[in-house]
């Protein structure tokens, strides 16, 4: 009887809300590769050659940022060597023999895309540049960047430096659950150990709800960006590589993005999904919480459903956030995900459950 309901009634409300929407128009950009995911469910709701190895420039520092702010303390002291001082390219133009904390450096490496920064980083998190690029690969590899290859921590030109479009919007989205990072690259101005330093990504002022990350310009890659903006409560990330025109063509896709796959809400962290029967208990019913969030975009027709899956019958006594099954969420009968569902109520027995029991010890 439960399931019934819970098919029926489970998501209804954000359901009708998705559909009401109208799907926009199929949006156009400047560049070479384009990858438009949403941050939440993983979704990838438009692509262009996002599977294509190319330069990536800057954007690398995301990469770097991510690894630094894992593996080091913010409070370190770093002391900057010759090499990280005279290293070509973008700077936050750093002196030989000077101190600074990792978390200045950070500042320099996402605000002023300090090539001078990611090397004195690297140097001090991972012992030297090609041990820092090393756990930057392996990091690569753990978040499921398969076309990925880094040879240095800054995005320097190497013929061994390349990703994707998909690639940097996983990185992306990776970068976007570490809270100190998004503080960082979502900064628009900082003064830090005597250093004023503004943010190269101009999205920060154009775009209503953008949360950084990182812009990028070699003359071989041309201009590369990897960003993130939220409206109401949905995350979504936009990476454009080659693009002349990469200001407005994230705009563009935002636009595009929130209006033809607004997020529907099937579960939140300790929200009740559902009712259950129980046997043998003081109440008939014990509520059923989910044990993680979920949402999932959806376009104009698509149906999201939820199907409950209890581990058995439930029986009293039970105990307020025992684990008693999952909620599973399909798409026109495909999953999508899943959460566990916790008792929301401790459920004592009932009087004849409980002398049976008392019974049962004798």
């Amino acid at each position: 009887m439960w399931k019934r309901f819970l098919r029926r009634t489970g998501t209804l409300a954000a359901l009708l809300a998705c559909l009401l929407s109208g799907r926009a128009q199929a949006v156009e950009t400047s560049a070479s590769a384009v990858c438009l995911m949403d941050a939440d469910s993983g979704r990838i709701l438009y692509e262009q050659n996002a599977g294509t190895r190319m330069l990536i420039a800057s954007t690398t520092k995301i990469m770097t940022a991510l690894v630094a702010i894992r593996d080091g303390r913010l409070s370190d002291t770093v002391r900057v060597s010759r090499e990280a001082a005279y290293t070509e390219g973008s700077a936050m133009y750093l002196k030989e023999g000077e101190e600074l904390t990792l978390e200045t450096l950070l500042y320099g490496l996402l605000l002023c895309s300090g090539n001078d920064a990611a090397v004195a980083v690297a140097e001090h998190v991972g012992g030297s540049v090609e041990g820092f690029v090393e756990r930057m690969n392996d990091t690569a590899l753990a978040l499921g960047m398969e076309d990925t290859s880094f040879a240095n921590p800054n995005g320097l030109d190497d013929e061994n430096h390349y990703s994707t479009a998909r690639d940097m919007a996983l990185l992306a989205r990776a970068a976007m659950e570490n809270a100190t990072l998004v503080r960082i690259a979502s900064t628009r101005t900082v003064t830090a150990q005597g250093r004023t330093m503004t943010n190269h990504n101009k999205l920060l002022s154009l775009l209503d709800g953008c949360l950084g990350l990182k812009t990028g310009y070699t003359r071989a890659a041309g201009r590369t960006l990897v960003s993130c903006a939220e409206r109401n409560g949905q995350r979504l990330i936009a990476v454009t590589l080659q693009d002349g025109n990469d200001w407005a063509d994230h705009q563009s896709l935002y636009e595009y993005g929130f209006q033809t796959y607004p997020a529907c809400r099937a579960a939140r962290l300790g929200g009740v999904l559902a009712q259950a029967e129980v046997e043998g208990g003081v109440c008939a019913g014990v509520p059923l919480v989910a044990a993680d969030s979920f949402s999932w975009p959806l376009a104009t027709g698509e149906r999201l459903e939820t199907d409950v899956r209890l581990d058995g019958k439930l029986t009293a006594p039970l105990r307020a956030g025992a684990r008693v099954g999952e909620a599973v969420f399909t798409v026109d009968g495909t999953e999508v995900g899943r959460v566990g569902l916790l008792c929301g109520e401790t459920v004592a027995p009932g009087v004849t459950s409980a002398l049976n029991q008392l019974r049962s010890f004798r």
